[in-house]
């Protein structure tokens, strides 16, 4: 360290006193609070506090219509799609069902005709 910046202990006692004084000095500068400047920052502060606190509100409310709104869509599509599913079931069965009856129906025509054969040949002997 150089020679002209050495400081000695006094030095550095009255700089640290000094220091202590600008800041009561700065403590003892502060307004009343009583001061209607004061009074006037506060009620501005508490305004803008609760503006945001209400356009929060407004967002949070905004947020839950918008999950509702996605949730009522969700439900209604999957009632669609259940409702689509049960559509293709009943056709399914009702395919089926056609395909026994038409088997069936074959099945009594064929043992028809069986039988007028078996009846054509009895008749001939």
């Amino acid at each position: 360290m150089a020679a002209f910046m050495d400081k000695g202990f006094n030095d550095r006692l009255s700089a640290a006193a000094e220091a202590r004084k600008a800041a009561l000095e700065k403590f003892k500068a502060r307004p009343d609070p009583n001061d209607p400047e004061v009074l006037a920052r506060q009620a501005a502060r508490q305004a803008q506090k609760e503006a945001s606190d209400a356009a929060r509100a407004l967002r949070n409310a905004e947020r839950e219509a918008a999950k509702k709104a996605e949730e009522i869509r969700l439900a209604a599509e999957k009632a669609e799609q259940e409702r689509l599913e049960l559509e293709a079931r009943e056709q399914a069965e009702a395919e089926r069902l056609a395909k026994i009856e038409a088997d069936k129906a074959a099945e009594i025509d064929a043992k028809a005709k069986r039988d007028a054969r078996y009846a054509a040949r009895k008749q001939r002997k």
